[in-house]
């Protein structure tokens, strides 16, 4: 056996390479945590969405009250729930995008242990450094996304209470 195969063996052997990719691994769990709630989130959206379609269905065949005005909000709602589905699939991107970038630091950790240099060393830093940018990127947009959430359940909170006081004066009016 050549001395350089002797060489590479050690360092592929080497619990070096390991130790070294547990903190790209570890972004990557976090990325993927990140995936599986926004995806979750992204369902949620997709559920309103359709009871908002149920819920115009049933105004047009007239069977709820106060038509107009449910229209006008039905078409402020799905507005908004079109904004957060953007968002949701922005910040989706950014994730998978970070999740590879961090896959592929942590693969050139090793092959930069295994074969690389003192020269290559920053390539698997690089690609770590991209992927926490993605990842900052979708954090960002998903902050923003539940800031733009409170806008819609404060506006669903003030039809409840706009319906209510309707039907406190209606009631009024027949007594």
């Amino acid at each position: 056996m050549a001395l350089q195969d002797k060489e590479l063996l050690e360092a592929l052997a080497s619990t070096k390479i390991l130790t070294s990719m547990i903190t790209p691994a570890v972004l990557i769990s976090a990325a993927g945590t990140l995936i599986f709630s926004t995806s979750n989130r992204l369902g949620r959206i997709f559920d309103r969405v359709n009871s908002l379609k149920s819920e115009l269905e049933a105004v047009l065949a007239g069977k709820l009250s106060h038509a107009e005005e449910r229209l006008a909000v039905i078409r402020t709602q799905v507005e908004i729930q079109h904004v957060r589905a953007g968002l949701m699939q922005k910040a989706l991107s950014a994730l998978y995008t970070a999740t590879a970038f961090f896959i592929a630091a942590s693969l050139a950790i090793a092959f930069n242990v295994a074969y690389g240099s003192f020269a290559t060393s920053w390539i698997p830093t690089a690609l770590a450094l991209a992927g926490g940018l993605f990842l900052f990127a979708a954090s960002a947009l998903l902050l923003y996304e539940s800031r733009y959430n409170l806008t819609f359940i404060n506006r669903h909170i003030r039809f409840i209470k706009y319906l209510e006081d309707r039907h406190e004066e209606e009631r009024g009016k027949h007594t």
